[in-house]
């Protein structure tokens, strides 16, 4: 017999791998999505058949202090080796905690599938990044299976002082096979090319393939973006609010080999495409808050004469909530 509703646990906390705290969020018809407390991490976001939505290495290493390879890590307060920090900042080095009293949402939500979690600085943080601030993410898990991650970063300063970061949610898709997938979206935009100095480009294909290395930043980008999986017959669209760039990034052969939490084929089924903010920094005032969201959810792609219309996935959809 179907579990009541009124039963149904949208929410679970639990233990995870080596025993780290997970939150497991539901919901009725079957999809799912897991969030590790240390680094605030999403790992797994599955639809209404069980299927594996994102990508983690079969060598994820889950032993603090490294960083979990694969699912949503965060980067914050810096990304990439862009500053004077660790790869990526620190954020997904840390251990977040449950927030049980967020401030409110502009918008009153049925959503019942999410949790709040709150990364403040620790003493060990402040002797590289002295600044005083309260990071809140939320994740959530919609009735239809999208998930939706809103960041809110608050500057909590008492010394008048502004601080300035670089962010993004550096997102793992599973894909079938990455030579068969393509992006639309970004297509005729400016880019900084990571593998060239950061040198700034114009992009000039129809859609972005994949047959090599890729790490680029994308700038000033539409809120939505589609990743299309052939073989799948899968779309993934991205949605995304505060966050005016896009980094695009799949090893390859040659890098997946020399990662040590990366298997060597692996690269053939991911693809990171990532809501971010990386070119401007964003600066806060003490008592400034900075929003940022992306939402994910997916849709079958159609085909007419063997080519799927982005057009219709990237027009058609619900708008964001603001």
């Amino acid at each position: 017999m179907a579990e009541a509703v009124d039963d149904f646990k949208y929410v679970d906390f639990c233990k995870g791998i080596n025993g780290l705290d997970k939150v497991v969020l539901r919901e009725v018809r079957g999809s799912s999505a897991e969030v590790y407390l240390y680094g605030g991490q999403v790992t797994s976001w599955k639809n209404d058949h069980g299927e594996e939505l994102l990508f983690m290495s079969n060598k994820a290493i889950f032993k603090p202090p490294k960083a979990i390879r694969g699912g949503i890590p965060i980067c914050f307060p810096q990304f990439a080796s862009h500053g004077p920090l660790e790869q990526h900042g620190f954020a997904r080095n840390k251990f977040w905690s449950i927030d049980t009293n967020p401030p409110p949402f502009p918008t009153v939500s049925t959503n019942k599938a999410f949790v709040d979690l709150i990364l403040k600085p620790s003493d060990e943080d402040a002797k590289v990044w002295p600044h005083s601030y309260e990071f809140r993410l939320r994740v959530t898990l919609g009735p239809g299976g999208d998930l939706m991650l809103t960041s809110r970063i608050r500057n909590t300063g008492m010394d008048g002082k502004p601080f300035s970061f670089t962010f993004a949610y550096h997102t793992y898709f599973s894909v079938s096979d990455i030579s068969e997938v393509r992006v639309e979206g970004l297509e005729t935009l400016d880019y900084l090319d990571n593998l060239k100095g950061r040198e700034r480009f114009t992009e000039q294909g129809d859609s972005i393939t994949f047959e090599s290395e890729m790490d680029k930043i994308y700038l000033s980008t539409p809120t939505k973006i589609a990743i299309l999986d052939h073989e799948k017959k899968r779309t993934f669209v991205l949605r995304k609010d505060g966050l005016p760039d896009a980094v695009v990034w799949n090893p390859w052969d040659k890098k997946a080999k020399s990662m040590v939490d990366f298997g060597d084929d692996e690269y053939k089924h991911m693809l990171c495409v990532e809501a971010a903010c990386v070119e401007k920094a964003i600066t806060l005032k003490p008592g400034e808050e900075w929003r940022g969201r992306q939402e994910l959810s997916t849709v079958p792609s159609s085909y007419c004469s063997g080519q799927l219309d982005p057009r219709r996935v990237l027009e058609g959809g619900p708008e964001f909530d603001s």
